[in-house]
C-alpha cells in the first residue's frame, strides 16, 4: 500500500495518459421516467450531468443543468402526475424534453416586471427562453407513455455558439 501523499507518486510512465473525451458524434437518446416529487429535480439535474459528462459534452451542462432543472420543476409542481425527462443528442444539438401528463399549454414567459424580478416564482420559462437556442411546447394525443396524453415542453442547445 503506498503511504505517500505525493499525488505523482503512483504515475506510471509506461501507460500514456488518457485522452480527454471527445464529444459524442453518434445521435443518443436517453428518457428518465420521474415521480410528482420535487426530489425528483434533482435526481434530473444530477443524471443530466453525469451523461453529458460521459458523452465528452460536460461543457453544456451548467446550462443544460439549469434548462432542465425549470422543465422538471414546473412538471412536478404544476401537474398531478409522473413526468420523464428526455434527452436527445443529434448533429451538435442538445434538445431536452420534459413531458408531463397535463395536457394544458405552458404559459408563455412575459417581459419581467418591476416586482417578479425578485419574485422565487414565475420566472422558469423566461430563464429558458434566456439560455437556450430554441424553446416550445407540443400537445400530445395517445402517445406511448403513461397515461396516453399530456404535453412536452422542449428546448435545444447548440454544442457551439
Amino acid at each position: 500500500m503506498n503511504e505517500s501523499c505525493d499525488p505523482g507518486a503512483d504515475f506510471d510512465e509506461s501507460r500514456p495518459p488518457r485522452p480527454a473525451r471527445t464529444p459524442s458524434r453518434a445521435p443518443w437518446q436517453y428518457t428518465l421516467h420521474i415521480p410528482n416529487d420535487l426530489r425528483a429535480v434533482t435526481v434530473c439535474r444530477h443524471t443530466l450531468g453525469l451523461i453529458l459528462t460521459a458523452h465528452g459534452l460536460p461543457h453544456l451542462a451548467d446550462s443544460a443543468e439549469l434548462v432542465a432543472t425549470e422543465l422538471v420543476a414546473n412538471a412536478v409542481t404544476h401537474t398531478k402526475g409522473p413526468a420523464a425527462l428526455r434527452l436527445h443528442w443529434s448533429c451538435g444539438i442538445l434538445r431536452i424534453e420534459v413531458w408531463d401528463a397535463d395536457p394544458t399549454p405552458p404559459e408563455p414567459p412575459a417581459p419581467p416586471a418591476r416586482d417578479l424580478v425578485l419574485a422565487e416564482a414565475g420566472r422558469g420559462l423566461a430563464l429558458v427562453k434566456g439560455c437556450a437556442d430554441g424553446w416550445g411546447w407540443y400537445h400530445l394525443g395517445g402517445a406511448h407513455l403513461p397515461g396516453g396524453e399530456g404535453k412536452f415542453v422542449w428546448c435545444e442547445l447548440a454544442e457551439a455558439a
